[in-house]
């Protein structure tokens, strides 16, 4: 054995040494600890989430709001309890129109609407639900703002307004119906005179056509044909319209338009409120708006496909095709009016160009490489489809 190893060994004198000060202060306090734990009960203290008030502008019955609510409950879900939205319907704190002010003044948390209802506080809000017609469907034109430099132009609105809101886009809309007549509409000429309800730049649009327009929040629109305020409208889409009564004020629906060929939902933030959030509850609310436009669709694409159904067979709806010479008249009408407001607007030609620059490509691309959807869907059903 070596001089080393003896060393290593320790002698019966240093086994019974009495331990270190250091040691003794270390077990006494972990004894103590110990001591405390047991004679006092676990109390489990559980974070309480972060809540965010949020409002549609959506009535009580309207399909929107349970498009809102899959918005919802993906953020709520994926948060881990960390986050949770409390989702209003439109009217509970504000009205309809008003959302994104309460947004901005920090009345409200957050909101759930479209560009279009704002659009007073500057015509290039429109731009990013409907515009001028340039080729590019809902789904090209959502492409437009998230891979197209749109949502850099959104930012840049929101700033040059002092609006002090987050947002994000979401579900292509289906292009939405003409509207609700009380006489079929044969032909642009039809249209003149008559007392109308859309919203946005359509508005502008409609009038240029020779329509004397009101603008309307969802839930006014029936009341407002029922006392002639109005003779015709368009709202959205055949679930929305049948669930606000639209067959019991008006038998007449004249399906397709470029009025509002494309739109989104527009969700909002306070931008304080916003910031103030940890990036892993930001980055959940942002990409559950990318999952709820999926979805969206879905929904969507099941509910209007039924409910136009039930607008024909049950309450014996005469639904059409919107004639070629309306399309026709709308685009001449998107000319006039889009050279009228880039020439006012800088800003807003800005955006245009961003648009079309963006159609020029990707509108081609669609156009030339599609299927012909509908011959293939007259093929297997052995039937025409209108128009």
């Amino acid at each position: 054995m070596t001089d080393q190893s003896k060393s290593e060994i320790a002698t019966p004198a240093q086994k019974a040494s009495p331990p270190s000060r250091r040691k003794f202060l270390g077990t006494a306090a972990a004894g103590a600890t110990g001591a405390a734990i047991t004679s006092f009960p676990m109390i489990s203290v559980a974070q309480s989430p972060i809540v965010l008030k949020m409002q549609g502008s959506w009535g009580a019955k309207d399909i929107f709001n349970e498009m809102a609510e899959e918005y919802v409950k993906r953020v709520n879900e994926m948060s881990g309890g960390r986050l949770k939205i409390d989702y209003l319907v439109g009217g509970a704190v504000v009205k309809p129109f008003e959302v994104m002010d309460a947004v901005n003044k920090g009345v409200l948390d957050a909101g759930h609407t479209v560009p279009v209802y704002w659009y007073g506080k500057s015509k290039v809000a429109s731009l990013f639900g409907s515009g001028p017609i340039n080729g590019c469907d809902a789904q090209q034109s959502l492409a437009w703002i998230y891979r197209g430099g749109g949502i850099e132009l959104y930012r840049e609105l929101l700033q040059k307004l002092n609006l002090n809101v987050v947002g994000f886009f979401a579900m292509p809309m289906p292009t939405q119906p003409l509207g609700w007549f009380k006489k079929e509409v044969k032909g642009a000429a039809d249209l003149k005179g008559l007392k109308y309800r859309t919203v946005g730049l359509a508005a502008d649009l409609m009038q240029q056509m020779g329509m004397k327009v009101t603008q309307l929040a969802g839930g006014e629109i029936v009341p407002a044909m029922e006392r002639g305020v109005i003779e015709a409208f368009e709202f959205n889409n055949p679930t929305s319209d049948l669930r606000f009564g639209a067959q019991d004020v008006a038998k007449n629906y004249m399906m397709g338009s470029f009025h509002q060929a494309m739109e989104f939902f527009e969700i909002i933030f306070n931008k304080k409120k916003y910031d103030a959030l940890p990036a892993d509850l930001k980055a959940v609310l942002q990409y559950a708006v990318e999952s709820a436009s999926s979805s969206n669709w879905w929904t969507a694409m099941d509910n209007y496909s039924r409910d136009l159904q039930v607008l024909i067979d049950k309450h014996k709806v005469n639904v059409v095709r919107t004639p070629k010479d309306v399309f026709t008249e709308q685009l001449k009408a998107w000319d006039v009016l889009n050279e009228k407001l880039s020439s006012a607007d800088p800003f807003f030609k800005k955006v245009v160009e961003s648009q079309r620059a963006w159609a020029k490509r990707v509108a081609y691309y669609g156009f030339l490489n599609e299927a012909d959807y509908k011959q293939g869907y007259e093929h297997v059903f052995n039937t025409k489809i209108p128009g």
